[in-house]
Parts: C-alpha cells; structure tokens; sequence
C-alpha cells in the first residue's frame, strides 16, 4: 500500500511539473512615457488600454515617467521597453549609455507615434527608431496597405486598412528597416514621402529587436481592436514572444 500511495504521488508530482512546463514566461514590460515637448492627450487611456493588454496575455507592465528608471540594473529585468508617445529630449547622457547597453545585450522596443520625435539629437537613436519625424498634416481619414502580412504586429490586419489618425511624415530613414504597413498618399492631403512613405516597420538592430507604428495619435486609437492587436503584435516581437522574422 505504501509503494503504490508513493507511486501515485511521483505521478501526480511528474504531472504537474509537466504541466507547469508548458506554461509560457511572463513577459515583464517597462512602458516610458515621458514628455519634454508635446505631449498626447492619448497617453493615459493609452497606459489602461495597455496595461489591460498585459493583463489579458501575460505580461506585466511597468509604467514610468522619471528617466533615471534607465539603469542597467534595472532594465535587465525588462524583455522589452515601450515608447508611448515621449517627446524632446527625454533621457540624459547616463541614462542613454545604460539604454544603449540594454539594446545592445538583446532588448526589445517599441515605438509608438511620436517616440520618433523623441531624442532628435542623437543618431544612434534616430537608426534604432527607423526615423524621425518630419511634420504632419490635419486628422483625417486615409488608407494604409498592409504589405507584409507574415508578422505577428500584421497578420490580422486588412490588406488595405482605412482607419483616422495623425499621419506623420519622415526624414532620415533607415534603409535597414522591414516595412509593414505603407501609406498611401493619394488617399489624405499632407503626405511628403511619396509612394515609399512607411507606417509601421520592425527591425534588429544593434543586438535589438526594434518595432514602430506610427499610428497612435488619437485617444480613440486605445480602444480600436484592431489598433491593439497591430500593437499587441509589436510586442510580442520585441519582447521575444514571437520569434518570427
């Protein structure tokens, strides 16, 4: 009786153990939100929509809004950092070396909107983002072509999106990015990029995984389910969830 009672208890143990096994990592997220220049309207129901995104697919959120959060010590903590719309000059030279050093040691970032009028004085960040921004015109409706549907941040999507936002033009592109989503300027009045005028794109850079979406601007945005799945995406790349690509 007793051989079987610790039968019976090593193949409950192996089952949970297995079962335990098979249960995906949390994910932990520092989500930056700091402001020095503009700053969104969209950034707290943005923090809610995200946080509730966390809660329902197994990441934990940390939000912040103080730049000395950049230390190493910290960071390494984190499986993938997001730029909610910042603006200016929102880290000091300290904090760049530490957030270079997380990138560098193969941590993730997202982008959103105007995270690339965000550190416009410093070029390593500028090729990080993909770009920076270059102005933009009035809200208005536009469609957007989905031209990479393999992506995790895509594959949901439509293959032509019209949806309202702030379109924002670029300048300093980098060539190394994947675009995903292009926009087409004969769709809205404003645009300045021409045919080749990116959207949303993800890169590996500098030992990092890199996404962006330009998209983002309006407080409707963080209760769009199909914005939240694109940016749902986004994350999941970058914090090494999705290893595609």
């Amino acid at each position: 009786m007793k051989i079987f009672s610790l039968v019976l208890f090593l193949l409950v143990l192996l089952i949970k153990i297995s079962c335990q096994g098979q249960v995906k990592q949390m994910k932990n997220i520092l989500l930056f939100s700091k402001t020095v220049e503009f700053r969104h309207e969209s950034i707290e129901p943005a923090i809610d929509a995200i946080k509730d995104l966390g809660s329902k697919n197994n990441f934990k959120v940390f939000h912040t809004e103080d730049g000395s959060y950049f230390e190493s010590m910290r960071l390494k903590n984190y499986h993938a950092i997001i730029f909610l719309n910042t603006s200016g000059d929102v880290l000091n030279d300290d904090q760049q070396t530490h957030f270079k050093n997380y990138i560098q040691g193969g941590g993730g970032w997202v982008g959103i909107h105007c995270a690339t009028d965000t550190e416009t004085d410093w070029p390593w960040y500028g090729k990080l983002a993909g770009a920076y921004f270059n102005g933009h015109p009035e809200i208005q409706e536009a469609k957007l072509i989905v031209v990479d549907k393999s992506h995790s941040s895509t594959a949901m999507l439509p293959d032509d999106w019209i949806r309202t936002d702030e379109w924002y033009n670029f300048k300093d592109i980098n060539q190394e990015i994947n675009i995903l989503i292009k926009i087409d300027e004969n769709s809205y009045e404003g645009g300045t990029n021409g045919t080749n005028h990116p959207i949303a794109w993800y890169h590996t850079f500098d030992g990092g995984r890199v996404f962006y979406t330009a998209l983002g601007h309006t407080n409707e945005s963080y209760s769009e389910k199909l914005f939240l799945q694109h940016f749902l995406g986004g994350i999941k790349w970058a914090s090494g969830e999705v290893l595609e690509k």
